[in-house]
């Protein structure tokens, strides 16, 4: 099934519009193989993993494969949020591509092959250890190998500082010790997320730094890769409505441009992608953005906690500011494109779905429109949705639309249920129970404390209901807030709203997302299936 496109970056007329990517593709790295551009980004605990895009133009991007199937942990059988597949680092490298990820609980990793659209090796494991994130690896032309990265707190007990170790050439393992290579402490907190580069004879990390709101974006500069390093900062959000720009991947063109792709959090939306023009200058920096039309001076910033970081993401008079529209990349002319959403399951899961926790072929089948989700015990219960790996889900891809589909739950075991959510720091959603007497469609919702979901609305189908079709409407409310209201009917019927609007957000590292799901009453068991028609996903005015 061909989705409908909620939202394009290229205007058809020469030019692009920001987000380049309106999806949640958080921490993006990409890299130039000939003519072909790859992407990845942070996956958490969402599976397949490790997201690989391609594009011919840096502005239209295709989801095209995954890295990892599932994480090569025994422990994410359940969902574990906030944990996972951190900050990749996709690099091309004597015939191969490499990807180096953290895992915060875990250590830094590494999968590699010879096609990046075709089947990766399984990871390796390249340094143990608890808070190492963010890993950038580098093959010099000495014949060393390093890997720069970053240190999570929460973790590790300190941040804003970046690491460094040498590996081995073959990239597979460490073969000296850790160290810290620069302090961003008084300049630059909360540094991390390092790519490292060798122009003319010097070394580039390119670092963000002040936080996923109000951050910005650093390059130091050395002339060894073991530092000393200089810093400066190349891109603010000064007078402009891109908050924290920062985070991201520099890339050359075939033609010789520089542009410079990177995030913007925007609450319920994820972390959408970014691109700017990159110039370098003749005192050998780079400068990424455009000059701030309308700067904020320091004066004006209400000093408050975050007093440092509001200041310096606000006052970009030094630097370069985010572009919301620029002239595209001189490259051949490419077909526009836009994140897949729907899904006529006729045959293979469409590439936007990923479970929630490691996924096993026996969590669902399907087939001529249909996709049968078995509700499969659950590992560790808690009343939530958030607790079960077989969830279903696909990254919200526009600022407006509505989704659409239809669940037949008379394969599910009485108490057992299945339907249609939106899924962020708190959940909301359809939920249609198999019963005794037929079935009865539930308005849930969870606030995201952990004390479990309940129900707000519950209205008796009665037996012989058959398939009940289910709706979610999403209209923006502000750059980054949205509602979104659902309805449900019977066969022949007319759709009917049901429970109060709900404010969704973003959940931990990610933002809101669909999901279809089946899940039994009882812990410990398995409770039947639920079949769902085609999921059909189209585009709203907001």
């Amino acid at each position: 099934m061909k989705s409908e496109p909620l939202w394009l970056a290229d205007q058809g007329d020469g030019t692009y519009q920001n987000p380049v990517l309106f999806c949640d593709y958080s921490d993006p790295d990409a890299i130039r193989v000939g003519d072909t551009y790859y992407m990845t980004a942070s996956s958490f605990n969402y599976v397949p993993g490790l997201p690989i895009l391609v594009s011919k133009d840096l502005v239209n991007w295709t989801l095209a494969n995954y890295a990892i199937k599932n994480i090569p942990e025994a422990r994410y059988a359940t969902p574990r949020h906030a944990q996972g597949v951190w900050a990749p680092a996709i690099r091309y490298h004597e015939g191969r591509f490499y990807i180096y990820y953290g895992m915060p609980d875990e250590g830094i990793y590494m999968v590699s092959a010879k096609d990046a659209l075709g089947e990766w090796d399984a990871p390796v494991c390249v340094l143990p250890g608890k808070g190492l994130i963010d890993p950038c690896p580098f093959w010099d032309d000495d014949g060393r190998a390093w890997v720069v990265h970053g240190y999570a707190k929460s973790r590790i007990g300190f941040k804003s500082f970046l690491g460094i170790f040498p590996m081995s050439w073959d990239g597979t393992h460490a073969i000296g010790d850790d160290h810290l290579l620069f302090d961003g402490r008084e300049a630059h907190p909360t540094m991390e997320g390092p790519k490292v580069h060798k122009v003319n004879g010097e070394y580039y990390i390119f670092a963000p730094a002040g936080g996923v709101a109000t951050g910005w974006q650093v390059v130091l500069r050395a002339k060894s890769i073991t530092g000393p390093y200089t810093d400066r900062v190349v891109l603010k959000q000064g007078g402009t409505t891109v908050n924290g720009p920062h985070q991201g991947a520099w890339v050359d063109t075939p033609e010789g441009e520089n542009w410079f792709l990177h995030f913007q959090s925007r609450g319920l939306y994820g972390r959408v992608v970014h691109m700017q023009p990159m110039t370098w200058g003749e005192d050998g920096w780079p400068r990424i953005g455009v000059e701030d039309e309308h700067p904020v001076p320091p004066e004006s910033i209400a000093c408050g906690e975050d007093c440092v970081q509001a200041s310096l993401a606000a006052n970009a008079a030094d630097c370069g500011v985010p572009v919301l529209r620029h002239k595209k990349p001189n490259a051949p002319v490419c077909e526009r494109t836009f994140e897949q959403t729907s899904d006529g399951f006729d045959g293979k899961l469409g590439l936007q779905w990923q479970f929630m926790g490691n996924w096993r072929e026996d969590f669902y089948d399907m087939g001529e429109g249909v996709l049968r989700l078995h509700a499969r015990a659950i590992p560790e219960p808690d009343g939530t949705l958030w607790r079960c790996p077989q969830v279903l889900t696909q990254k919200v891809a526009g600022p407006a639309f509505a989704a659409e589909t239809a669940v037949d739950v008379s394969a599910l075991d009485a108490g057992s249920r299945a339907g249609l959510v939106l899924l962020g720091g708190q959940y909301g959603g359809l939920a249609v129970v198999k019963t005794e007497d037929g079935g009865a469609l539930r308005f849930i919702v969870s606030d995201g404390s952990g004390k479990g979901e309940c129900t707000t609305q519950e209205i008796a189908l009665g037996k012989g209901a058959g398939k009940i079709s289910l709706r979610a409407e999403l209209t923006p409310v502000a750059q980054n807030a949205a509602t979104v209201q659902f309805y449900w009917k019977k066969d022949g019927g007319e759709f009917e709203a049901i429970g109060e609007p709900f404010a969704p957000a973003r959940h931990t590292w990610v933002g809101a997302r669909l999901a279809l799901f089946a899940v039994p009453g009882e812990a410990n068991v398995d409770g039947g299936s639920a079949a769902f028609d085609a999921f059909v996903v189209t585009k709203l005015e907001g």
